[in-house]
């Protein structure tokens, strides 16, 4: 009874993961058949349909994608830059040192991850107007510079290491600085890696807050850039969409089927469900 039982509790986990996978595949083998072949089979399948790039030249020339591309690269990467240097030193703080309110400020800290971003629209469009960065890359960025993710797994992470290393280090002459440098962030590196994949797939596809704080071409990530495909006077042209989702998606796509097993093991050394 107990082997019947556990079989069948592994068949209905298959059957989920299967069906799951599905609702995942399906979409995204619409989005590819749609995108490679002309606009006429975008309803319907065929097996002689032509296959054709035209779709990814049309999306390409009816929008600047270079600057989307340039402008979401620079964003990620300043965002992904101040997250890891920012949350570091917090981290440490609330790991090694004990102030007075050290307690309150890291449950401030733990508030902070259940209110979702976009509570703080309004208010954070009023800093940035107050500060003059509306529709600048800084405003996209700048709420987002703090992590309270990435504090959390960091201070963890930090605790678990033995505290004989900072005394054995400080030993040897090193500053407070240099052992967060030395010890520290490279016996946590999974943990950066792992959070990073987070971050840049979270940012690169971050569509609300960009919308609401651009105004101009110079300033647009590729998620506000796509809208433009969807406000077609004259309909909605889903080879086009589809052409262009996948260009926008594509660098995340080919850096995760080329980094898989790293992304993988990352996730699986830093303790991340």
């Amino acid at each position: 009874m107990k082997n019947n039982t556990l079989y069948g509790a592994t068949w209905l986990d298959t059957l989920g993961a299967w069906l799951l996978a599905l609702l995942w595949v399906l979409p995204l083998a619409y989005a590819f058949w749609t995108a490679f072949h002309p606009p006429e089979y975008a309803t319907r399948l065929a097996l002689d349909a032509p296959w054709t790039l035209d779709n990814f030249r049309r999306a390409w020339e009816a929008a600047p994608f270079a600057r989307y591309f340039l402008n979401t690269a620079v964003l990620v990467a300043l965002i992904l830059a101040a997250q890891l240097v920012l949350s570091t030193m917090a981290a440490y703080a609330f790991a090694r040192y004990r102030f007075p309110g050290s307690n309150i400020a890291f449950a401030l800290v733990l508030v902070q991850l259940m209110i979702t971003p976009d509570l703080l629209l309004v208010e954070n469009y009023k800093t940035m107007g107050h500060l003059g960065l509306v529709d600048t890359l800084t405003a996209i960025g700048l709420p987002y510079f703090a992590s309270a993710f990435a504090i959390f797994l960091l201070r963890q992470t930090f605790m678990g290491i033995p505290k004989e290393l900072d005394e054995a280090a400080r030993v040897e002459g090193a500053s407070a600085l240099q052992i967060l440098w030395r010890v520290y962030v490279p016996l946590a590196r999974p943990v950066y890696t792992a959070f990073a994949l987070v971050s840049v797939s979270f940012h690169w596809n971050n569509f609300l807050w960009p919308l609401i704080i651009t105004n101009s071409v110079e300033s647009r990530p590729l998620t506000v850039g796509l809208q433009v495909f969807s406000s077609v006077e004259q309909g909605v042209e889903w080879s086009l969409i589809t052409a262009a989702t996948l260009m926008s998606v594509a660098p995340l796509l080919i850096g995760f089927i080329l980094f898989q097993r790293q992304f993988v093991q990352s996730f699986m050394r830093a303790g991340i469900k």
